[in-house]
Protein backbone atom coordinates (compact mmCIF):
# COMPACT_ATOMS: atom_id res chain seq x y z
CA UNK A 1 0.00 0.00 0.00
CA UNK A 2 1.39 3.41 -0.93
CA UNK A 3 1.85 6.04 1.41
CA UNK A 4 -0.67 8.17 0.72
CA UNK A 5 -3.38 5.49 0.73
CA UNK A 6 -1.95 4.38 4.06
CA UNK A 7 -1.98 7.79 5.59
CA UNK A 8 -5.75 7.97 4.44
CA UNK A 9 -6.43 4.73 6.48
CA UNK A 10 -4.77 5.55 9.62
CA UNK A 11 -6.92 9.38 9.58
CA UNK A 12 -9.89 7.83 8.37
CA UNK A 13 -9.86 5.13 11.24
CA UNK A 14 -8.83 7.87 13.58
CA UNK A 15 -11.35 9.79 13.09
CA UNK A 16 -13.82 7.59 12.42
CA UNK A 17 -13.30 6.26 16.47
CA UNK A 18 -12.49 9.58 18.60
CA UNK A 19 -14.70 11.10 20.40
CA UNK A 20 -14.33 14.73 22.18
CA UNK A 21 -12.15 16.73 18.81
CA UNK A 22 -8.56 17.29 18.08
CA UNK A 23 -7.63 17.32 21.33
CA UNK A 24 -8.94 13.35 22.07
CA UNK A 25 -7.48 11.99 19.22
CA UNK A 26 -3.72 13.03 20.16
CA UNK A 27 -2.98 9.53 21.76
CA UNK A 28 -4.59 7.07 18.61
CA UNK A 29 -2.12 9.59 16.50
CA UNK A 30 0.47 9.27 19.09
CA UNK A 31 0.63 5.34 19.24
CA UNK A 32 -0.46 5.34 14.91
CA UNK A 33 2.37 8.17 13.72
CA UNK A 34 5.21 7.19 16.32
CA UNK A 35 4.75 3.59 18.00
CA UNK A 36 2.98 1.66 14.94
CA UNK A 37 4.61 3.49 11.98
CA UNK A 38 7.38 5.39 13.28
CA UNK A 39 6.90 8.28 10.83
CA UNK A 40 7.45 10.75 12.85
CA UNK A 41 9.82 10.23 15.87
CA UNK A 42 8.59 11.13 19.45
CA UNK A 43 10.41 14.88 19.83
CA UNK A 44 9.43 16.08 16.34
CA UNK A 45 6.02 14.76 17.07
CA UNK A 46 5.54 16.98 20.40
CA UNK A 47 7.00 19.83 18.59
CA UNK A 48 4.57 19.45 15.73
CA UNK A 49 1.74 19.73 18.46
CA UNK A 50 2.92 22.82 19.57
CA UNK A 51 3.12 24.06 16.35
CA UNK A 52 -0.41 22.71 15.08
CA UNK A 53 -2.50 24.11 17.85
CA UNK A 54 -1.00 27.57 17.76
CA UNK A 55 -2.02 27.94 13.98
CA UNK A 56 -5.49 29.20 12.86
CA UNK A 57 -7.85 26.69 12.13
CA UNK A 58 -9.38 23.14 13.11
CA UNK A 59 -6.62 21.27 15.06
CA UNK A 60 -7.65 17.37 13.86
CA UNK A 61 -6.96 18.58 10.37
CA UNK A 62 -3.87 20.87 10.54
CA UNK A 63 -2.28 17.71 12.51
CA UNK A 64 -3.53 15.25 9.80
CA UNK A 65 -1.80 18.00 6.89
CA UNK A 66 1.31 18.43 9.05
CA UNK A 67 1.49 14.52 9.16
CA UNK A 68 0.43 14.04 6.09
CA UNK A 69 3.08 16.48 4.33
CA UNK A 70 6.08 15.29 6.10
CA UNK A 71 5.30 11.72 5.10
CA UNK A 72 4.60 11.97 1.37
CA UNK A 73 4.35 15.43 0.38
CA UNK A 74 1.02 17.15 -0.92
CA UNK A 75 -0.84 13.77 -1.71
CA UNK A 76 0.14 12.94 1.69
CA UNK A 77 -1.37 15.72 3.27
CA UNK A 78 -4.39 15.58 0.65
CA UNK A 79 -4.58 11.99 1.61
CA UNK A 80 -4.70 12.29 5.38
CA UNK A 81 -6.84 15.41 5.83
CA UNK A 82 -9.51 13.69 3.69
CA UNK A 83 -9.35 10.83 5.95
CA UNK A 84 -9.79 12.95 9.02
CA UNK A 85 -12.68 14.78 7.95
CA UNK A 86 -15.17 12.46 6.01
CA UNK A 87 -15.99 10.04 8.77
CA UNK A 88 -16.83 13.39 11.18
CA UNK A 89 -18.39 15.05 8.56
CA UNK A 90 -20.91 12.11 7.67
CA UNK A 91 -21.41 11.25 11.51
CA UNK A 92 -22.36 14.98 11.90
CA UNK A 93 -24.75 14.83 8.73
CA UNK A 94 -26.54 11.71 10.51
CA UNK A 95 -26.87 13.01 14.15
CA UNK A 96 -28.32 16.43 12.42
CA UNK A 97 -30.91 14.36 10.47
CA UNK A 98 -31.86 12.04 13.81
CA UNK A 99 -30.61 13.95 16.82
CA UNK A 100 -33.82 16.60 17.42
CA UNK A 101 -36.24 14.25 16.91
CA UNK A 102 -34.18 11.70 19.93
CA UNK A 103 -32.33 14.21 21.92
CA UNK A 104 -34.33 14.24 24.67
CA UNK A 105 -34.78 10.77 24.92
CA UNK A 106 -34.16 9.63 28.55
CA UNK A 107 -31.44 6.09 26.56
CA UNK A 108 -29.87 8.90 24.56
CA UNK A 109 -29.36 11.65 27.49
CA UNK A 110 -27.21 8.71 29.56
CA UNK A 111 -24.95 7.91 26.34
CA UNK A 112 -24.02 11.56 25.85
CA UNK A 113 -23.28 11.67 30.28
CA UNK A 114 -21.59 8.42 29.76
CA UNK A 115 -19.03 10.12 26.91
CA UNK A 116 -18.33 13.46 28.56
CA UNK A 117 -15.76 11.49 31.36
CA UNK A 118 -14.23 9.34 28.76
CA UNK A 119 -14.04 12.72 27.08
CA UNK A 120 -11.87 14.27 29.38
CA UNK A 121 -9.31 11.25 29.95
CA UNK A 122 -8.66 11.01 26.39
CA UNK A 123 -7.69 15.30 26.84
CA UNK A 124 -5.92 14.63 30.09
CA UNK A 125 -3.90 11.61 29.02
CA UNK A 126 -2.01 13.06 26.06
CA UNK A 127 -1.35 16.52 28.04
CA UNK A 128 0.29 14.28 30.83
CA UNK A 129 2.60 13.32 28.31
CA UNK A 130 2.63 16.63 26.72
CA UNK A 131 4.20 17.87 29.88
CA UNK A 132 6.79 15.07 30.31
CA UNK A 133 7.89 15.87 26.61
CA UNK A 134 8.30 19.32 27.31
CA UNK A 135 10.45 19.13 30.15
CA UNK A 136 8.84 21.19 32.49
CA UNK A 137 10.63 21.62 35.71
CA UNK A 138 9.47 23.88 38.71
CA UNK A 139 11.45 26.80 37.19
CA UNK A 140 9.71 26.78 34.06
CA UNK A 141 6.34 25.86 35.71
CA UNK A 142 5.30 29.46 35.94
CA UNK A 143 5.58 29.83 32.01
CA UNK A 144 2.07 27.64 32.12
CA UNK A 145 0.56 28.86 35.05
CA UNK A 146 0.69 32.04 33.81
CA UNK A 147 -0.66 31.18 30.61
CA UNK A 148 -3.62 29.52 32.29
CA UNK A 149 -4.52 32.39 34.65
CA UNK A 150 -4.11 34.73 32.01
CA UNK A 151 -6.25 33.15 29.39
CA UNK A 152 -8.80 31.80 32.88
CA UNK A 153 -8.86 34.22 35.28
CA UNK A 154 -8.00 37.83 33.05
CA UNK A 155 -10.04 36.65 29.99
CA UNK A 156 -6.95 37.25 27.81
CA UNK A 157 -7.41 35.81 24.00
CA UNK A 158 -4.75 32.46 23.43
CA UNK A 159 -4.12 34.44 20.67
CA UNK A 160 -2.22 37.08 22.47
CA UNK A 161 -0.52 35.26 24.66
CA UNK A 162 0.68 32.94 21.77
CA UNK A 163 1.87 36.19 20.02
CA UNK A 164 3.80 37.06 23.43
CA UNK A 165 5.83 33.90 23.64
CA UNK A 166 7.17 33.69 20.42
CA UNK A 167 8.14 37.47 20.88
CA UNK A 168 9.89 36.87 24.31
CA UNK A 169 11.57 33.70 23.04
CA UNK A 170 13.01 35.31 20.27
CA UNK A 171 13.87 38.00 22.85
CA UNK A 172 15.22 35.41 25.30
CA UNK A 173 16.95 34.26 22.58
CA UNK A 174 18.58 37.73 21.55
CA UNK A 175 19.99 38.14 24.90
CA UNK A 176 21.71 34.88 25.05
CA UNK A 177 23.38 34.98 21.61
CA UNK A 178 24.55 39.30 22.79
CA UNK A 179 25.74 37.06 26.39
CA UNK A 180 27.57 34.88 24.49
CA UNK A 181 29.10 37.02 22.23
CA UNK A 182 30.39 39.54 24.48
CA UNK A 183 31.89 36.76 26.61
CA UNK A 184 34.44 35.84 23.85
CA UNK A 185 32.95 34.80 20.48
CA UNK A 186 31.38 31.58 19.68
CA UNK A 187 30.57 28.59 21.95
CA UNK A 188 33.27 26.17 22.10
CA UNK A 189 32.17 23.01 19.76
CA UNK A 190 31.76 20.62 21.34
CA UNK A 191 33.75 17.01 20.47
CA UNK A 192 32.32 14.46 18.90
CA UNK A 193 32.01 10.67 20.41
CA UNK A 194 35.82 9.27 19.87
CA UNK A 195 37.39 12.49 19.49
CA UNK A 196 40.20 14.00 21.97
CA UNK A 197 40.94 17.66 22.62
CA UNK A 198 44.16 19.38 20.19
CA UNK A 199 46.11 19.22 23.24
CA UNK A 200 46.25 15.18 24.19
CA UNK A 201 46.45 14.39 20.03
CA UNK A 202 49.32 17.22 20.21
CA UNK A 203 50.96 15.45 23.32
CA UNK A 204 50.87 12.00 21.98
CA UNK A 205 52.36 12.80 18.86
CA UNK A 206 55.11 14.32 20.69
CA UNK A 207 55.48 10.97 22.44
CA UNK A 208 55.79 9.12 20.15
CA UNK A 209 58.59 11.17 18.28
CA UNK A 210 60.30 10.58 21.41
CA UNK A 211 60.21 7.10 21.51
CA UNK A 212 61.05 6.42 17.90
CA UNK A 213 64.14 8.56 18.65
CA UNK A 214 65.33 6.73 21.54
Amino acid sequence: MKKPLQLFYTFFKIGAFTLGGGYAMLSMVEKAVVDQKKWIPNDEFWDMIAVVQSLPGVFAVNTALYVGHRVAGAKGAFAAMLGAIIPSITIILLLATVFREYRDQPVVERIFKGIRPCVVALILAPSLRMIKSAKVTWKTAIIPIATVLLIWWCKISPAYVILAAIAGSLIYALIIRHKTQDAGGNPPVPLSRGSRPTSCVSKSKSQKEKEAES
